[in-house]
């Protein structure tokens, strides 16, 4: 059984709608005469909200604000009627086109919903709420599953499969739920009002036709058919969820045969098919039996753990930011190749409403593409969710989360993207907020507040699934906050455990602070860790310590900064850790990636982290105990002589930073920095972005203040020319043997910026982004340059690569949207 997600009318209000369709030839013919049956009703508001965002946000923005809709004064007629018309038949010269494609009732609902964005709007009264139905739930459960049938198409409780809406947390009164079931049809005419949730939109996206639910017939070219409900569509292509709960996308130029007919999926008949008590005792038992928290069921899931944990198996997905819970940031696809890698196309471009850079590393699972905007294109300023069509980029849903609080002096005005984990999708907020939705709508789950923003506490990256938890580090470090990495119940928000990267007094390694300077010792854990599920161990980096430059004030190791920690995911206890540079005064926090791979290494099999650091150096590691194998510079270092027996840095006299200021290899951005390397186990190479500089390191005093940057920097700035007679500063991109250390090949690239990121592919192919506006492919072998595409404008992000029906595609975010590229067909 499929119910429509939300009725967008009460009992009382359909009874209008039918009203209203015998009555309004009778009334005058006169545009500004035509009145608005649903005016001022919630229920139509709220559906002429998700209508609006999925037909009219392209060219007007959120809000309204792009047409003025909050003067209520239009120049082609400012009456309701005339306002309705001007949408049904659209409005001569001038880009307004006509939306004949919607319903009548459909059109009010954007018209009732455009005039509380007035700055007068009408007083809205709350509809009364409907006496609830009396029933018997636990007959309600049994007619639900058995003869209902309700589970092959609806998900409760963490149950069934998602072809309709997931009814555990349903907005619908009982009586609206008995209606549905009696009448699909009508309440399918008016698209669900909660379709995306809280700040959820539903599909349609930009230049999307009508987006009202619909049941869709498609026969593919090789006779196969696919029946199942519309989730998206536009003049060439069409996408549904079909019948087992899958999203598909058609380019219907391929289908041998589609029908659309503007009915729900859901039968018609179970008025006649199910007793009138059997549908109430149903309604009861939906309105008294959920439970939010209930366990998703892993075959029907958007992405189970056990998915998760084989991601190898799924070549086609690309599930975490770092593309698996290695680290490896590397698709084993194989259809683009140094041979045709020439021939690479545009396929399409998502534009997500501004122009601002966007530094995203999307998700892909079974052709759905999950991803976030840039920060402040949003209402307010704050968090964009969008999902994808991974084959052509068209809206199924978007989030949009104001930003609630804001600190006057923050400086990262980014996210970097989601995570997955059965059916929820988890985002960080800039002000320092963890999110669960909602992966198949977009609908808002929980909320739960990390840290308070106005002391500098941010959160930029998306968390990391380990089996039953979410877990999360806090952006910050410039602020002298206290990092810290902790652990959520992915179904409630609930915390489970929190590990200090600055120890307090009591804890391990509080003494390698001098006097209270851990109270705001920094050491931000802004980038997501990686997981050995053997070894059931989470690698988590911390960044630089606070104040960044001056060392003298906290005088000793300062851990957990520029370090990597390895914790149980099951209770955050520390098993051990390395520590990159200690004292740090250059900003080399250690947030970059932390690759596991288990390989031959000086002729025995081992267990290896690989690590690029930020301060210039590439290590390896036993991840077993955290004994530091080897350590190779990849770009010039000054700062560092060797290493003893223990791992730890023997330093170059004059290496700090100090109040006449030090020039010292590499810079304060880093030989690299937090974007993405990648590791390719077909050729066994390290690959990743490199910028070979010196520094101008300064340090002075500053007091702590709650929510300022806490730098302690003097005038040197952290960047600088090459000293006289020293070889000219270089970036680009290079490739590391991990048994050596050495450096096999270079791909120098012109700008001053460090390249954004990397990904290699078992095509031997690796796509490199650049601050330029470039998207490249060199030859993992050797550094050729084999294809360029110029995007017109910088790419801040790391790129990915993933399949969708067969088909490898690659993708980037960068200036104003996503661009994904592919050989022609």
């Amino acid at each position: 059984m499929r119910l429509s997600k939300t009725i967008a009318l009460s009992v009382g209000v359909l009874a209008g709608a039918f009203i209203f369709a015998t009555w309004l030839p009778a009334q005058s013919d006169r545009a500004e005469a035509l009145q608005n049956p649903f005016a001022a009703q919630p229920a139509a508001i709220a559906a002429g909200k998700t209508l609006f965002a999925a037909q009219c946000q392209s060219c007007h923005a959120p809000g309204g604000s792009a047409s003025a809709f909050t003067s209520g004064a239009f120049k082609s007629g400012s009456a309701d009627g005339e306002i309705f018309l001007n949408i049904r038949n659209g409005i001569r010269n001038t880009a307004m086109p006509a939306y004949a494609q919607l319903t009548t009732d459909q059109v009010w609902q954007i018209v009732s919903y455009m005039r509380t964005l007035t700055s007068a709007p009408a007083t809205i009264s709350p509809a009364a709420p409907a006496a609830p139905a009396a029933g018997d739930s636990a007959n309600g459960k049994v007619a639900f599953e058995g003869k209902g049938a309700c589970l092959s198409c609806h998900v409760f409780n963490g149950k069934g499969i998602a072809v309709g809406p997931d009814l555990t947390t349903t907005t619908l009164t009982a009586d609206q739920i008995i209606a549905s079931i009696n009448n699909p049809n009508v309440a399918a005419a008016a698209p669900a009002a909660a379709a995306g949730g809280r700040g959820g939109r539903g599909g349609g996206g930009r230049g999307g036709g009508a987006v009202g639910r619909a049941t869709v017939t498609a026969t593919a070219a090789d006779g196969k058919i696919y029946k199942g409900t519309r989730k998206s569509q536009d003049t060439f292509t069409i996408q549904i969820v079909d019948t087992t709960g899958a999203f598909r996308s058609f380019d219907r130029a391929e289908l041998k045969d589609l029908k659309i007919d503007n009915t729900s999926l859901m039968p018609s008949d179970y008025a006649t098919r199910l007793t009138a008590a059997e549908i109430r005792d149903i309604a009861a038992y939906l309105k008294s039996s959920a439970n939010p928290a209930a366990p998703a069921d892993p075959a029907h899931s958007v992405l189970s753990w056990n998915r998760l944990l084989n991601a190898a198996k799924e070549p086609a997905n690309w599930p975490t930011y770092w593309g698996d819970l290695a680290g490896f940031h590397y698709s084993p696809l194989t259809e683009i190749t140094p041979a045709n890698a020439k021939n690479l196309q545009a396929q399409w471009m998502a534009p997500m409403g501004s122009e601002s850079q966007i530094q995203a590393t999307p998700l892909v699972v079974d052709g759905v593409m999950y991803t976030t905007g840039p920060i402040g294109s949003a209402a307010a300023g704050g968090t964009q969710v969008f999902a994808l069509d991974a084959k052509t980029g068209k809206q199924i849903w978007r989030y949009d989360r104001p930003q609630k609080v804001k600190n006057q002096y923050e400086n990262n005005r980014v996210n970097r993207g989601v995570a997955i984990l059965d059916n929820r999708l988890f985002v960080g907020t800039l002000d320092a907020a963890l999110i669960a939705l909602d992966a198949r709508t977009g609908k808002q789950l929980w909320e739960v507040q990390l840290a308070d923003t106005k002391e500098g506490y941010e959160l930029t990256a998306p968390p990391l699934p380990v089996k039953d938890k979410i877990i999360t580090g806090i952006s910050g470090g410039e602020f002298g906050i206290r990092g810290f990495i902790e652990a959520y119940d992915p179904a409630t928000g609930k915390k489970l455990w929190h590990f200090n990267a600055i120890p307090g007094p009591g804890e391990f390694g509080n003494n390698t602070w001098l006097n209270d300077s851990w109270q705001h010792g920094s050491g931000g854990t802004w980038m997501p860790g990686t997981y050995d599920p053997e070894l059931n161990t989470v690698y988590w980096t911390v960044g630089n310590p606070g104040p960044n430059s001056n060392g003298d004030v906290r005088q000793g190791d300062d851990l957990f900064t520029c370090s990597v920690v390895a914790l149980d995911p099951d209770t955050g206890v520390r098993k051990w850790h390395y520590q990159f540079t200690p004292n740090d005064t250059h900003d080399w926090d250690s947030n970059e990636d932390t690759i596991l791979v288990d390989r031959a290494w000086h002729g025995q099999q081992r267990k290896l982290m690989l690590h690029a650091d930020r301060n210039g150096v590439f290590y390896v590691l036993d991840r077993v105990t955290g004994k530091m194998l080897a350590a190779t510079p990849y770009v010039r270092t000054t700062w560092v002589k060797d290493w003893d027996a223990n791992g730890r840095p023997n330093f170059i006299d004059g290496w700090r930073a100090n109040a006449e200021g030090v020039t010292v290899y590499p810079s304060l951005g880093g030989g690299t920095n937090f974007q993405a390397p990648s590791y390719s186990p077909k050729t066994g190479l390290y690959y990743l972005v490199y910028h070979d500089s010196p520094g101008n390191f300064s340090a002075g005093p500053q007091a702590y203040e709650a929510g300022r940057q806490y730098q302690g920097r003097g005038n040197g700035g952290g960047f600088g020319g090459p000293p006289a007679g020293a070889a000219p500063n270089t970036q680009g991109v290079m490739a590391i043997d991990p048994e050596t250390g050495k450096v096999q090949w270079k791909f120098d690239l012109s700008s001053a910026a460090l390249p954004p990121g990397l990904v290699a592919t078992g095509g031997n192919v690796v796509f490199v982004a650049t601050t330029e506006g470039y998207f490249i492919a060199l030859d993992a072998t050797n550094g050729k340059l084999l294809w360029r595409y110029n995007t017109g404008a910088p790419i801040p992000a790391s790129p990915i690569s993933y399949a969708v029906d067969g088909k490898q595609y690659v993708s980037v975010s960068g200036t104003g949207g996503v661009f994904t590229f592919a050989l022609p067909k």
